[in-house]
């Protein structure tokens, strides 16, 4: 299930950030995100998507970053509620904040596409605008509950389901397959 690519681009990109700046747990773990120089790194990768470089993220940008992670998880947390206006009031926040605007583009030998970036020009508004603008795309069409939190036990890392019958309830083929061993388990004792 694809919205359209730079959508999905984005989208994956607000998955990543929530997924690698935002504490709780992980694939059955206590998980802490990274600080200073690490989340730095830790950012630079999730922004390189697809063939793109790293881009160069200072410790600032990530602090930046993490905070807007914390909101969009708030997004992603409401869809799996049911809660689908508080999801919107939270995109449209950030909208408002990040003066995200629709602007067509081309670089880099790529044909003309859609940028959301803000007036600002900073790399976290920058990304913050276009992570909340794909959100908000994904929000204000039928797919919005294609947005979850796993259901694992112990995992509360985000995903977008992008399978072709949307029933999709793990961040991860990980717990997925946790929470199988423990049904066959369960079944055996």
């Amino acid at each position: 299930m694809n919205f359209n690519s730079h959508t999905d681009g984005v989208v994956a990109v607000a998955v990543g950030l929530v997924n690698a700046l935002t504490e709780g747990e992980a694939r059955g773990r206590s998980y802490e995100p990274p600080t200073g120089e690490a989340r730095a790194a830790a950012v630079a990768g999730v922004l390189a998507t697809g063939d793109r470089r790293a881009p160069t993220v200072t410790e600032a940008e990530a602090g930046a970053l993490a905070e807007v992670a914390g909101r969009l998880r708030g997004v992603f947390e409401a869809v799996t509620r049911g809660d689908v206006d508080a999801a919107a009031l939270t995109v449209n926040g950030l909208l408002a904040e990040t003066d995200a605007r629709p602007h067509l583009d081309r670089h880099d030998g790529e044909p003309w596409h859609l940028h959301f970036h803000g007036a600002g020009g900073t790399l976290a508004g920058n990304y913050a605008a276009s992570c909340a603008t794909g959100l908000a795309v994904v929000l204000g069409g039928e797919l919005h509950d294609r947005l979850g939190v796993c259901t694992a036990p112990h995992c509360d890392r985000v995903y977008v389901d992008t399978s072709r019958n949307g029933t999709r309830r793990f961040c991860s083929t990980a717990c997925q397959n946790r929470v199988k061993t423990a049904a066959f388990r369960a079944r055996g004792a």
